[in-house]
């Protein structure tokens, strides 16, 4: 299996359904700066409107980050629409949410389930550029956390901005962190 940390996102062009309005996102809108593409099963589902309403409910906070969150699964963008028409969960939703009917984005990200024509859920964080930072994909019986990914994306974007330094396990913004060296082996 190869990885896929900081490796380029694949190029794209999908439908989305954002802010009321069809519109076409690709690869090149999204590495002009940071994104997360959020990787679920299915509209209309269990576990997958708890996740987006937890993302929508911290979208601010990714947006004071420079953030963008796309949403995706193998819906069309209709489907995402009706949902959003249907659940007040939904409704909060002001991310793009973009429509793979096709597979082929959750294929390039390896998430695709053939069986089902579905995706699992992958989590990927970009940086500017469209460098993956950050990859989790979790069985889909297994709802995320949008705290710890914020948190997530906290410490890669100050690892972005100081070379030589790193940020140890449950780092948070104005902690402490460590720059490797000699002098720090067997010390932590």
């Amino acid at each position: 299996m190869n990885t896929i940390i900081n490796t380029t996102i694949p190029e794209f062009s999908v439908q989305a359904y954002h802010n009321g309005q069809f519109r076409q996102i690709t690869d090149k809108d999204v590495a002009s700066g940071w994104a997360i593409f959020f990787f679920y099963p299915a509209d209309f589902t269990f576990v997958c409107p708890t996740e987006l309403g937890d993302m929508a409910d911290l979208y601010d906070e990714f947006k004071k980050l420079g953030v963008e969150v796309y949403s995706v699964s193998t819906d069309t963008h209709f489907v995402h629409k009706a949902w959003h028409d249907a659940s007040d969960t939904i409704k909060k939703i002001r991310y793009p949410m973009l429509a793979d009917p096709t597979g082929r984005l959750t294929r390039a990200f390896g998430v695709h389930i053939e069986e089902e024509g579905l995706a699992y859920r992958g989590t990927f964080v970009s940086s500017p550029g469209g460098i993956i930072k950050l990859c989790e994909i979790h069985d889909n019986g297994i709802g995320r956390n949008a705290s710890e990914l914020l948190r997530k994306v906290q410490a890669a974007q100050f690892v972005a901005a100081h070379p030589g330094e790193v940020c140890p396990a449950k780092w948070t913004p104005g902690e402490k962190t460590l720059k490797p060296g000699l002098d720090l082996v067997g010390k932590i």
